[in-house]
């Protein structure tokens, strides 16, 4: 975490309009995605914005770009590091081979092969370690001072938060006002970004932040007013096995979200298999966290007009099939 002395200012909706220009013709402009399934099983008209079909397959690399580019000549030539669990990770190796920066990138023993095997084919330098026993802010700052690296993490810094808001901007306008968002969340990126895109562009939207049931740290934060820490949560949703969330990312949400709601591992799995079977798209367990929402009524959808952040799609084959195959 950032000490007090060194934190940088929060970003603003203007840093999201900066990154969204520095990004364009990068990143992809992903499609706002409806279904008159989807619509008639919750009663409300629900918009998808559709991050798993971003390059490298998740929203994660709008914010890795942006930090990225930002940086200094002397800070590109050095290289960066950082820690993930396997989206930001492909993000920041993409990145940086687009940008022609070195990167280093500290992923867990029990990373998604998939996740593992795309950074490290994006030509990013994958260090291993165990995400129950090892601290992975120690093992990256240790290899910033070693070797003069930037550390880029995953959600809280600044450049980061306005990348990931530009999925929320183009959303709302392609789609129009909304009248509730539904972000998933981790460590914070994607919903602080969206909270400030949402509302500059559309300031009565309501913006919810969704956690998996074990891993509710953000609820318990929002709640109580101060970080809560909690241990690495066991959930299928691997991209929100955050333990607590930023300095940065946490009073965004304090300020701008409505409420932070959970949802099963169960109810995951069934919105995977809906979006299989009824879209056509391969959406990841934390992907599915902000429709999960919708679906369950952890959030009360019917009647409203509803953006719903489909955050990515990096997810095994074998332990896809395994999670949508129906139950004997």
């Amino acid at each position: 975490m950032t000490d007090a002395a060194t934190k940088p200012a929060l970003p603003t909706y203007a840093d999201v309009e900066e990154a969204a220009a520095r990004i364009k013709g990068i990143a992809h402009h992903t499609p706002a995605l409806t279904s008159a399934t989807a619509n008639r099983r919750t009663g409300a008209s629900l918009v998808f914005k559709a991050e798993n079909l971003q390059r490298m397959g998740a929203f994660k690399f709008r914010g890795g770009y942006n930090a990225i580019a930002a940086l200094s000549p002397a800070q590109k030539q050095a290289g960066v590091v950082t820690y993930s669990s396997g989206n930001h990770a492909q993000a920041i190796a993409l990145a940086g081979k687009l940008l022609g920066v070195p990167t280093t990138i500290i992923m867990p023993e029990d990373a998604p092969a998939a996740k593992v095997a795309a950074t490290q084919a994006y030509g990013g330098e994958v260090v291993r370690y165990d995400r129950y026993t090892q601290d992975r802010l120690a093992i990256g700052a240790q290899l910033a001072s070693e070797r003069g690296l930037t550390v880029i993490p995953p959600y809280d810094h600044p450049h980061v938060i306005a990348g990931q808001g530009t999925a929320t901007k183009e959303l709302i306008e392609d789609a129009g006002p909304l009248d509730i968002l539904l972000v998933c969340l981790g460590g914070g990126g994607l919903l602080a970004g969206a909270a400030l895109a949402a509302k500059a562009l559309n300031p009565a939207c309501r913006v919810f932040g969704v956690e998996p049931e074990a891993g509710n740290d953000g609820q318990q934060s929002l709640r109580s007013g101060k970080i809560v820490k909690i241990a690495v949560p066991k959930t299928i949703a691997d991209g929100a096995q955050t333990p607590f969330l930023g300095e940065l990312t946490f009073p965004i949400i304090q300020a701008l979200v409505e409420d932070i709601v959970t949802v099963s591992d169960e109810a995951l799995i069934d919105a995977m298999r809906f979006f299989a079977e009824r879209m056509k798209l391969v959406v990841e367990p934390t992907g599915c966290l902000a429709a999960a929402a919708a679906f369950t009524a952890a959030v009360p959808v019917e009647g409203k007009r509803v953006g719903v952040i489909l955050s990515g799609g990096n997810v095994d084959l074998a332990n896809f099939a395994r999670f949508i195959a129906p139950s004997s």
